[in-house]
Formats: C-alpha cells, structure tokens, sequence
C-alpha cells in the first residue's frame, strides 16, 4: 500500500459524512462524491465522482458499498452511480475500503485483482457495532412499544455481541429479561446473570413477552412459531437479511413485527462514521507494518 495523503468518500449515508469530518481531523485531505443533495459540508468537497476517484490516494465505499442492482450506496445523490471503465482505470491500482466484499465484486468482477480491503469483515468492526446496535433496538422499542421498559417483559433471541450488550442495557433500564441461546456455555453464563433461560432450539411457543428482540440471521420465527407467539408481543428484528422473522406471515396475522436494519447509521451516525475509520486506519496500519 502506498502511502495515502488523501481520501475519497464514493457516496453513503450520514456515517460517511462523520467518517469524513473524523479523518479531515487527523489532517488528510477529503473529498466527497456522490453527495449532490448536499448544501453545506463545512470544511469538506464536494466533487463528482471521476473528480474524486482520480484525485484521491486510496477510496472508501460506504456500508453497504452496492445496491442489489449493481449502483453505488449513494442516498445523497440524485441519479444512481454505475462504476465504468473509465472509473475502474482510475481506482484499480489504489487502496479500496470497502463493505460486504462478495456483493461489491459480484457487481464489479473487474475489480477482483484490485488492493481491495473489507472493513466490515473485521471483527473489531462487528463488535464496535455492537453497542450502537443494541442503543438503536432499545430506540426503537421506546417509539413502537406503547409502554416502558421499566417493568416490561422482554425476550432475547441470540446470545451474541448485540445479545450480551442489549440484556444488560435492558435489565438497568428495569425490564424482565430472558434471553434464549443454544450452545450450553450460553445457556450457563445467562443463567448466572441472573436472566431467564430459554433454549432457541426448544422455543415452540413466545408467551408473555411484551417484546421480543431477535439477533439470529435464520429464520426463527417461521409460521409455526410466529402463529405460537402472543399477538400483542411486539418483535423487532436486528438480524442482516434475510433476517429471523417471516415478516409475510407476520403481515397476514397482525403480529406487530418491526425490521430494524442498520441501527448504527440510522441512530447514532456519528460513532457509527468514526468506528469505521478507526478499523480503516488499523488496517492501514497492519498493511505498513
């Protein structure tokens, strides 16, 4: 990797804009393409997207980098962006940070020899994200759920890094909290924290839960569970697509069913745009080791 002076920020959503003001402050150079919509970004460029590609060291895509069909994430601008040959001249001997690396080369197969790093495959980004995760999913609860969580029922679905965190921050804030895993070392260490137990593979029936926050990727709640879960429970789903809720059969029922994808850019930009900085500048750093 060649060493970077200066950074282009190829579309995304509020947490580029904060991704942008955090590397602006350590003295790199920016510019942002893909952002029209945009009256004023203090300090920052804006350019079009050639502009950008050809004057910038190294390139940052945004989470996700591609939409399904093929154009880059960019809510900020008015037209969908296509990458094209000459875009793939420009940025094809330079460092690329992008996300979701399988989707982004299914898109553009040209780019598969590129110095192509996936930022959002570290496992320092995953479990940074955790916990702006977990503030999101108790935001959300505070807007669709009709009471408080002081004193609600609420039922964990996935011990993982956004389970632990969103257990604890809901137990301080006052509600019952059972949590159901599989793997026996789970299932002790929340038992000892003093939740309620529940085995995912045994969870045939959802009573008396107020709420329900699934983190599994897999289609927990299928009809069968979903048509065993009380219909006032309120289920929010923090799963990446395809997610753990039939949300179709939820529909048809009248289960109140909320998908809630990308908490950290929708709730807290801000940490969100400088947790992906700080993995960007490690990986950085472990390159030119």
């Amino acid at each position: 990797m060649k060493e970077i002076k200066s950074f282009g920020i190829a579309g995304g959503d509020k947490r580029q804009l904060f991704l942008a003001k955090s590397i602006s402050d350590n003295c790199y150079d920016v510019q942002l393409g893909g952002f029209e919509k945009l009256k004023s970004t203090g300090s920052l460029v804006l350019c079009d997207m050639k502009t950008m590609f050809a004057e910038s060291d190294a390139i940052i895509f945004p989470v996700p980098s591609v939409r399904a069909d093929h154009s880059i994430n960019t809510p900020f601008s008015y037209e969908s962006y296509y990458i094209d040959n000459e875009d793939i001249l420009l940025i094809k001997n330079k460092p690329i940070f992008i996300s979701m690396k399988e989707n982004f080369l299914r898109a553009y197969p040209q780019l598969q020899s590129a110095e192509l790093y996936d930022y959002s495959a570290e496992e320092e980004f995953a479990i940074l994200n955790a916990l702006p995760t977990a503030e999101g999913a108790i935001e959300v609860a505070m807007t669709e759920y009709e009471g408080t969580i002081s004193g609600s029922k609420t039922l964990i679905v996935g011990y993982g890094r956004i389970g632990k965190l969103l257990s604890n921050k809901l137990k301080v804030l006052g509600s019952e909290v059972t949590v159901a895993a599989r793997s026996k070392s789970d299932l002790a260490y929340i038992k000892a924290l003093g939740y309620g137990v529940r085995n995912t593979n045994q969870l045939k029936s959802v009573k008396g839960f107020d709420m329900v926050f699934n983190t599994v990727p897999a289609k927990i709640f299928d009809k069968d569970l979903l048509m065993n879960t009380d219909r006032n429970t309120l289920i929010i789903d923090l799963a990446s697509l395809p997610g753990g809720v039939d949300f179709e059969i939820a529909k048809q029922n009248k289960i109140d069913a909320v998908r809630a994808l990308s908490l950290p850019g929708k709730t807290s930009p801000k940490t969100a745009g400088e947790i992906i900085k700080t993995v960007i500048f490690n990986i950085i750093e472990e390159v030119y080791r």
